[in-house]
């Protein structure tokens, strides 16, 4: 007589993780849109009303997904830059931490960008966050700037980040550490000048 392993039960944490990982995929090969909630629960292995017990409705699954690719975002640029010493080389870090991500992440991005018109608010919510993040990071290099200078250094290159990151989606000849160096090129020698003239 043939014996059954009994299924490991596995707890809502671990279950969401599984959920958002097989959202990511579908909306990522389907596009957020044509993606359904049965594809989502067939990918996981368990039944659609579950994916609404966890999460209430397709879009509050979406912003799931966004805001645990902010915490990761977060996570991996703050882990660089506490990685490096010089204001210089923690911006430099943080910088390749944050298209290494993007690439790591692929499915995540583009689902981040083609789907503003659910996830406009919480996208705005990580540009905030990196751009907090950055002033902060600035700030070691210029002390004697105002607020509103640091946030206005950080909007920029935020902006400049994900302009390269687009269009390393659409050139993947160019690398992450390339990337990196086109930033750091233009903005480092500007910053060093502003960091005086703040001083």
């Amino acid at each position: 007589m043939e014996t059954r392993t009994p299924r490991r039960r596995v707890g809502r944490a671990e279950r969401e993780q599984q959920i958002l990982d097989a959202a990511l995929a579908v909306f990522g090969e389907r596009g957020y849109q044509a993606a359904s909630m049965d594809q989502v629960a067939e990918r996981v292995g368990v039944t659609k009303p579950v994916l609404y017990t966890h999460f209430g409705s397709k879009d509050g699954l979406l912003l799931a997904c966004i805001t645990r690719a902010r915490a990761e975002l977060l996570a991996v640029t703050s882990e660089a830059a506490a990685s490096a010493g010089a204001p210089e080389e923690m911006l430099r870090r943080s910088t390749r931490a944050f298209f290494d991500y993007l690439e790591r992440n692929a499915p995540a991005w583009t689902l981040l960008y083609s789907e503003s018109s659910v996830a406009g608010e919480a996208l705005e919510g990580i540009r905030a966050q990196q751009t907090d993040f950055i002033a902060a990071l600035l700030a070691g290099q210029a002390p004697h700037a105002k607020p509103q200078q640091l946030q206005g250094w950080a909007q920029v290159i935020v902006g400049a980040c994900e302009r390269l990151a687009h269009w390393r989606s659409r050139d993947r000849t160019v690398s992450a550490e390339q990337a990196t160096e086109y930033l750091m090129d233009l903005v480092w020698a500007g910053l060093a000048c502003a960091a005086q003239s703040s001083g």
